[in-house]
C-alpha cells in the first residue's frame, strides 16, 4: 500500500479551474479553439446599492437606443428588458470575430417592501441606465431626541 500526501489546496485549485472552464464554455456558447460568428444570449451587468432614502440600480447598456429599453414593475418585481441590435451597416461575413453579445435581454429584481413603487424614476446617459427607487416615508428611520430631565 502506497501512502500519498494529500494536498487539499492543490485539489481545490484544480476544481476551481475546471469549474471556471465549464462556466466560460457555457457562457460563450463555443468550445475553446473554435471561432464562431454568433449572437449570444446576454445579460447586462448591474450594480444595486442603498442609501438612507432610496435604492438605486445601475445597468450597463452600451449602444442601446433608449426606445429599446423597457422597465416595468409587475407583482413587486422590477423587470428590465431591452435589445442591443447588430449594426445594420456592417455585414456579418466581414467580421473576423464577434465577442460582444447582441439580441434581447431581460432581468428581474424583487423589490423590497420599503420601496414606493409610484415614485420610481429612471435616467439613461452614456450607456448607463440608472433606476432610482425611493423608500416610503413611513419606512425611513427617524431620529428621536432624548431629553434629559
Amino acid at each position: 500500500m502506497t501512502i500519498t500526501k494529500w494536498e487539499p489546496i492543490k485539489d481545490l485549485l484544480s476544481l476551481q479551474d475546471r469549474m471556471n472552464r465549464l462556466f466560460d464554455d457555457s457562457m460563450r456558447g463555443i468550445r475553446p479553439g473554435e471561432e464562431a460568428l454568433n449572437s449570444a444570449l446576454w445579460s447586462p451587468a448591474v450594480d444595486i446599492y442603498e442609501t438612507d432614502n432610496e435604492v438605486v440600480l445601475k445597468a450597463e447598456l452600451p449602444e442601446i437606443n433608449q426606445k429599446d429599453i423597457d422597465i416595468q414593475v409587475e407583482n413587486n418585481t422590477l423587470v428590465l428588458r431591452g435589445e442591443r441590435k447588430f449594426e445594420k451597416d456592417a455585414k456579418r461575413e466581414n467580421f473576423h470575430r464577434i465577442e460582444r453579445a447582441y439580441g434581447a435581454f431581460a432581468r428581474s429584481f424583487t423589490l423590497p417592501t420599503t420601496i414606493d413603487q409610484e415614485k420610481i424614476r429612471a435616467d439613461y446617459k452614456d450607456g448607463i441606465l440608472k433606476v432610482v427607487m425611493p423608500k416610503r416615508e413611513e419606512i425611513k428611520p427617524k431620529q428621536i431626541k432624548v431629553s434629559v430631565t
